[in-house]
């Protein structure tokens, strides 16, 4: 049985269309011209091309925002102000019962200042608690009680 195909041999011949290279369709593009300013007159590119004897001169950098005053510094050692925490929206935002025990690190253990920083509510620090295994938190800072030593008796 002989297999027999309806194709010739000049139908694979250099001249097939699949080979030929297409034809480009030149597209116009838009002009654009770039422009310094929308002040400037129409004459603007004769008066670019002649060499302008008075330099610009260059703007001045702008002046560097102030840094802030923070009312501690870091590597202070703080307690927190059981009241003032108490009556908190940081409390209240936890969601512990009332007198839970499980915060009590915070009142009579020393926590450090690792970092400051003033947020749209106020100044804050983020404070991480010596010897306690647990995150840092970021408390506001008036509620935070400055410590001057660092071996204090605790509560």
């Amino acid at each position: 049985m002989a297999f027999s195909a309806g194709l010739s041999q000049g139908s694979f011949s250099t001249t097939s269309t699949f080979l030929q290279k297409p034809k480009r369709i030149p597209i116009p593009l838009p002009l654009i011209r770039a422009v310094i300013s929308s002040e400037q007159p129409e004459n603007a590119e004769a008066e670019a091309q002649k060499p302008s004897s008075t330099a610009q001169p260059t703007p001045k950098a702008a002046p560097k925002p102030k840094k802030p005053v923070y009312s501690m510094k870091k590597g202070q050692i703080v307690r927190v102000d059981k009241e003032k925490y108490l009556n908190s929206v940081n409390y209240l935002s936890v969601g512990h019962p009332p007198y839970y025990k499980g915060l009590d690190y915070i009142y009579e253990d020393r926590g450090e200042v690792l970092d400051l920083r003033i947020f749209e509510t106020g100044e804050y620090a983020l404070i991480a608690w010596v010897g306690i295994p647990t995150a840092p938190a970021w408390l506001p800072t008036d509620m935070l009680i400055k410590s001057d030593k660092l071996d204090y008796e605790r509560i």
